[in-house]
């Protein structure tokens, strides 16, 4: 049975050492010329003002965490989409199950105004 793993194995090795071996030869053999002025700060082509980090509102990452909930929960579409003919009405009233609940989270987030953006 783990025999069925070893391919999976092979490959994560053989990742893992290909990229130490990329890492290390551009830090051999890549330009490595630092100047003052290559360690000034740059961004879109002005001298940047203010602090480095700006205080973001909370509500940016809980929109965030919002799309990222939902986005995933509608990559389960997908599958189901696949084996719909076999799974019959069944599978259609599962599915309107798992809507109704992402519909019944996603009203609530509205209604909190988790989705309002000032």
């Amino acid at each position: 049975m783990l025999l069925e793993y070893l391919p999976i194995l092979i490959l994560m090795i053989l990742a893992l050492v290909l990229s130490i071996l990329v890492i290390v030869l551009g830090t051999i053999f890549g330009p490595h010329r630092p100047t003052p002025r290559k360690g000034l700060p740059y961004e879109s082509g002005m001298t940047p003002f203010g602090p480095g980090t700006r205080r973001v509102s909370v509500r940016y990452y809980l929109v965030a965490v919002l799309f990222i909930l939902f986005d995933v929960e509608v990559v389960f579409f997908l599958p189901w989409a696949v084996v719909f003919r076999k799974l019959g009405v069944f599978g259609l009233i599962e599915m309107l199950v798992f809507i109704g609940i992402l519909l019944v989270g996603y009203v609530y987030a509205w209604k909190k105004g988790a989705l309002e953006w000032e």
